[in-house]
């Protein structure tokens, strides 16, 4: 989840790699570095504590020039934040420089055998051993270096390395972490994510598990380990570059909670379509009859708040569709040795396409012969283009790291792939299609509504600002919701939070609830409404301090909580949409007063391509 950037041509390679780092800044922002050569052959390394722009600022102090260099933003894996833990790392001669996204599981063994022989480590990092190696194997070529320090490697790696003998070219890596290099006119690049190099070129080759690639201003060689050559395409993006701005909002979160209605807006609009015999079909899906309606289970697996959309879905693939479907963790999932048949369909879904649990969950199923649908938002991922069929989310860039507006674009999704999947099986005829759709087309609106009002929860925020815990309950359709509140108040705000269903609270988590202690009920009207009502009832008797979710109009919630935010009346079944909402919005209102780091909470990164 650290960014990479690396660059070789003409141009100041010191401007491309800021340029690279500010957009690669959400992977990580512990700290930064750069390592450039000379054209007097001298490797040159500055590094910076923090975000990019500290180390910026000290380069600008003393500019300078280079054809070539390497730069990379760190989000913190083996040892702390610090100037010596920050990339580049470099070998004792402070010849070789390297930068690394991954992670080296046999670090510890490696790193013991050469101080066996002499070497002294300077970081805690297991980056370190990687350019020791590379350092103890040189004889004639940095890529044969390269090459044959791989075969001691164990674990996941992107690798940028230079040598300031060998002062035209980068070698770089690609192992189970994402890499690509950019192809230009006399220059190229290599970076760990499309938008890095994407205003200078759009041109681009994805590295494969296991390539090696040497890149000079006019010439790029891949080979395997076995130095074999490795012909790869060369794919032309058509992405638009967008200068994403605040437009007047004061974080990047709460910009892209107010964008969530035209998100789902445009995903209805280009999905549904009508045939000339008036008949409901879903657009672009474009997924095989036969894959939909052979499908024996469905396997949802995914991360984080990609988690949470996928148990509301589940809810519906077994209400609606009455097919049987587990939502499991991708970290879990991948080590648990599921009960996979070529008729179970695995969908996975990952706001980056990225995720490193999830891409190894989706291998997974695919060497099991499953069919997998992969529900991403940004084009050309990894995730994307290794699934049997990818429904792309269309968000726009997301910058904030707390996930808002990914969020409902995946609800979106999937709720059309359950529309998709009542179609394709007959589940439903034209007429109970078109009554789902009337319910759907409702969101947008809803949710601007909602927009148009948001004081009680202001005041809410204002009130439990400074509390220590508090405790999220939902039920049925919406406990996913209670879910994605208490994440999102975590993420940013640091307040401990925990989402429940509330017919759990009961069996440990009201041990937890005194006169103290917030408890965040939803309670839209629902099948389940009573239900709710009874849990909020065990609640206040000791001494919660109820904050209601409710359906507009609901009078009797009034008497049973200490505050109420009220959300507009819609169909249980498509709640989720509207509750979501003013969780997000309390979670960035508290974060605010609070005095937080919105956009980039700390330890956290928008991509975890790690594990």
């Amino acid at each position: 989840m650290c960014g990479i950037i690396g660059y070789v041509g003409t141009k100041n390679a010191v401007d491309v790699i800021f340029n690279g780092l500010n957009k690669l800044e959400y992977r990580g922002y512990d700290s930064a570095g750069i390592a450039i050569v000379t054209s007097k052959n001298k490797l040159l390394i500055k590094k910076s504590i923090g975000k990019v722009d500290n180390l910026k600022k000290k380069i600008e102090k003393y500019p300078i020039f280079a054809n070539i260099g390497i730069g990379h933003t760190r989000w913190a894996t083996h040892g702390k934040s610090s100037k010596k833990n920050a990339h580049p790392h470099v070998d004792h001669k402070k010849n070789i420089a390297l930068v690394h996204n991954g992670v080296i599981e046999n670090y510890s063994e490696l790193k013991k055998d050469l101080k066996k022989s002499g070497c002294k480590f300077i970081s805690e990092t297991d980056t370190e051993v990687i350019v020791h190696l590379i350092k103890k194997n040189y004889t004639y070529s940095l890529f044969n270096a390269v090459r044959k320090t791989l075969n001691v490697l164990t674990g996941s790696y992107a690798l940028g390395i230079l040598y300031k003998n060998e002062p035209d070219r980068i070698v770089c890596v690609k192992q189970d972490s994402p890499l690509i290099i950019g192809v230009g006119n006399n220059e190229n690049f290599i970076a760990s994510d499309i938008s890095a190099i994407l205003p200078y070129t759009r041109d681009m080759i994805f590295l494969e598990n296991g390539d090696i690639a040497e890149i000079t201003m006019d010439k790029i060689i891949i080979k395997d380990v076995k130095n074999n050559i490795k012909i790869r395409q060369i794919k032309n993006i058509k992405l638009k570059i967008i200068d994403v701005k605040k437009n007047g909002y004061n974080h990047f979160m709460l910009k892209e909670i107010f964008e969530q209605p035209s998100i789902v807006e445009n995903i209805l609009k280009d999905k549904i379509i009508n045939d000339k015999d008036n008949k409901v079909l879903i657009n672009e899906f474009k997924i095989k009859g036969n894959d939909i309606i052979n499908v024996s289970n469905i396997y949802i697996v995914a991360c984080g708040t990609s988690y949470h959309s996928g148990l509301v879905a589940k809810f519906l693939f077994e209400k609606f569709v009455k097919i049987p479907t587990e939502v499991d963790f991708a970290s879990e999932f991948k080590y648990r040795d599921p009960i996979l048949k070529k008729e179970s369909l695995v969908i996975i879904i990952s706001q980056s396409g990225e995720t490193a649990d999830t891409l190894s969950s989706l291998r997974i199923a695919k060497n099991k012969g499953c069919k997998t649908i992969a529900i991403c938002n940004v084009v050309g991922s990894f995730i994307s283009r290794e699934a049997t069929y990818v429904l792309y989310t269309h968000c726009g860039v997301e910058k904030s790291v707390a996930s808002t507006k990914s969020f409902v674009g995946q609800l979106t999704i999937l709720y059309m792939l359950v529309l998709e999947f009542l179609i394709k099986r007959e589940i439903f005829g034209n007429y109970e299609i078109k009554k789902y759709i009337k319910e759907l087309v409702k969101i947008p609106s809803k949710i601007s509504e909602f927009l148009k009002e948001t004081k009680s929860v202001t005041k809410i925020a204002e009130i439990f600002k400074n509390k220590k815990n508090c405790l999220y309950l939902g039920r049925h359709i919406n406990y996913p919701i209670a879910l994605e509140g208490a994440l999102k108040l975590k993420e940013i705000s640091y307040i401990h939070a925990e989402g429940y269903a509330a017919g759990e609270m009961k069996h440990g988590p009201i041990a937890l609830i005194d006169k103290s202690m917030p408890v965040v009920v939803i309670a839209v009207e629902s099948k389940i409404y009573q239900k709710i009502i009874s849990n909020i009832e065990e609640a206040r008797a000791r001494g919660g301090i109820i904050i209601a979710i409710a359906s507009k109009f609901d009078k009797e919630i009034i008497h049973k909580s200490d505050h109420v935010i009220y959300v507009p009346r819609v169909n249980e079944f498509i709640s989720p949409f509207l509750t979501v909402i003013p969780l997000q919005l309390l979670a960035y209102y508290i974060a605010v007063l609070r005095g937080c780091n919105i956009d980039q909470p700390r330890n956290l990164a928008k991509s975890v391509t790690v594990e």
